[in-house]
């Protein structure tokens, strides 16, 4: 026997195979135009240079080049430098922010706080100023003729320069810290929310302090809410622009390719697209990876 499937049902078929589409395409549609077609129109370019045909006043042509605009790049000085202060950056930053974070999100959530949405909005509110007007303000902060820190630091006699080479670094860190601790702090306390009060209760009838609880219970329990900011901050590490950008204008110490976003971005300054492109494959070929090997470690020790 036959069956012949109606119209109706084919429709109502299509329906269903489509409905996910649907539901994804305000995020499918933004990805794939902002993301995947930019990433992939400067893995083109990377692959290509411009050469210079019949002379000085010649017409420029664009060749196939491979993988040599990847391999100038990687030559470069600037490249391992930047990345190895990049890395550095990382180790110490990271770790500070996060703890900051975390410990600002457990003592909202303590029964003994008064003032939760006030301390809320206080400690979210560096990450709502536009990153170059924070810049701005902390540079001003650090500007030896003009700032109190270091008119009060000279006052007990610490002679200390904070824009020079050897702590540069650090003041962009103290920058990156003040502005996102506060974003952070809000996801684990978000996360922190969520745990039952009963895990707390059955801690306290056992004997448990409040010490004891937010470290064995309630920190385990917002484990992937750390992982979360973890895998944020890496990606935003690599991203790191706007405070050496701004910062550069005020000190010497901060080189145009100090750090990776700043080297791609001054290549393409210098009409050096080819080889920015290039850099940015390499930077985002380099997250990609680190932010892959975080999430398998994590996964690893929770398991």
């Amino acid at each position: 026997m036959t069956t012949t499937r109606t119209p109706v049902a084919a429709a109502s078929r299509r329906h269903r195979t489509l409905a996910p589409f649907a539901f994804l395409a305000p995020f499918l549609i933004p990805f794939v135009l902002f993301t995947l077609v930019p990433v992939g129109y400067a893995f083109w370019q990377s692959l290509h240079t411009t050469e210079r045909k019949g002379g000085t006043f010649g017409r420029t042509e664009t060749v196939f080049a491979g993988f040599q605009q990847y391999a100038d790049v990687m030559s470069e000085p600037f490249f391992t430098d930047s990345l190895l202060r990049v890395a550095l950056f990382a180790l110490v930053q990271i770790p500070v922010m996060l703890a900051l974070a975390l410990a600002l999100a457990l003592l909202l959530d303590s029964a003994v706080a008064r003032l939760k949405r006030f301390f809320r909005l206080v400690y979210f509110v560096p990450y709502g100023i536009p990153g170059v007007v924070a810049a701005l303000m902390w540079a001003f902060l650090y500007d030896p003729r003009l700032s109190p820190v270091v008119e009060l630091l000279r006052s007990v006699n610490v002679d200390v320069d904070l824009l020079g080479p050897d702590a540069i670094l650090w003041s962009i860190g103290n920058v990156v810290t003040w502005t996102y601790t506060g974003y952070n702090m809000l996801i684990m306390y978000a996360a922190l929310q969520a745990v039952p009060a009963d895990l707390g209760e059955a801690a306290r009838v056992d004997g448990a302090g409040a010490w004891t609880i937010a470290l064995r219970i309630k920190v385990p329990v917002i484990r992937p809410a750390l992982v979360l900011t973890g895998v944020f901050s890496l990606i935003g590490t690599f991203q790191l622009f706007t405070e050496p950008q701004v910062f550069r204008a005020i000190s010497t110490s901060v080189t145009s390719t100090y750090t990776p976003n700043l080297a791609a971005y001054s290549l393409a300054a210098g009409d050096h697209y080819n080889e920015a492109a290039a850099l940015s494959v390499l930077l985002a070929v380099a997250t990609f990876l680190l932010s892959f090997l975080f999430l398998r470690f994590t996964a690893r020790r929770q398991g």
